[in-house]
């Protein structure tokens, strides 16, 4: 199995139980292919930092961000936890090339699949709760996320299309833009809304969000565009 120390010193710690580390990085393919090896893959890893993955984000956005709602701060948590959004941050870290795959899943690219690695840094939050802490986990959480975290931020508090919508709006017609907004069937335990933005009787924009703010915030955005768009009709 592979040195990894050089892993270790671009983390900047050093694992007590190294089994663990290793553990962490052990795909269950690994382990059909060599159960006189290893008895274990990084699953049960995985599930423990999803959990601690998800409550120091959540904890974060919470105490960053006091302005945005829950609809805000579960869509913020949503984009920051997501597999692609995991999955380059394993590969920054050279993930990849330490974990251990079994023949056909190497041989398929395994190091470089999007849910292996999103996998991979669970587990590795997972094993360094158990090995080093509470707070090292944490610690590693937000040094590895800080800019995912600012860009989630920012796109709440820069880009507030309601309000350009509706300055927009006033200017050109006199009128409020108004929302419709209803809820998709989807399957259990995620909630889609769609919104619809009119402006002056007339539906200019659509959008979908985890909220109705951020559902409607799509939508306004959509009506911008469609404006814009009517305008340069209307130059030409």
């Amino acid at each position: 199995m592979a040195d990894l120390t050089k892993l270790q010193r671009s983390l900047g710690m050093k694992f007590r139980d190294q089994g663990l580390l290793r553990k962490a990085l052990t795909h269950g393919s690994y382990i059909h292919e060599n159960p006189d090896v290893a008895q274990e893959s990084n699953q049960r890893l995985e599930f423990l930092g999803d959990a601690v993955l998800g409550h120091v984000v959540a904890q974060e956005l919470y105490q960053r961000y006091p302005s945005l709602d829950e609809g805000q701060l579960t869509e913020a948590r949503a984009q920051m936890v997501r597999t692609e959004t995991l999955s380059a941050v394993a590969h920054q870290l050279g993930l990849g090339g330490y974990l251990y795959f079994g023949k056909g899943e190497e041989g398929s690219g395994g190091e470089s699949k999007p849910r292996n690695l999103a996998g991979a840094l669970e587990a590795l939050i997972g094993a360094i709760l158990l090995d080093q802490g509470m707070e090292a986990a944490r610690r590693f959480i937000l040094e590895q996320l800080e800019e995912e975290m600012e860009r989630a931020g920012a796109s709440w508090q820069v880009k507030d299309y309601k309000s350009q919508l509706q300055q927009l709006s006033q200017a050109r017609w006199k009128v409020q833009p108004t929302y419709t907004t209803e809820e998709e069937e989807k399957p259990p335990d995620t909630r889609i809304f769609v919104a619809h933005a009119l402006v002056d009787g007339r539906t200019l924009g659509r959008g979908t969000g985890l909220s109705k703010q951020a559902a409607q915030m799509e939508a306004a955005r959509d009506a911008l565009e469609t404006m814009a768009a009517l305008e340069g009709t209307e130059e030409a």
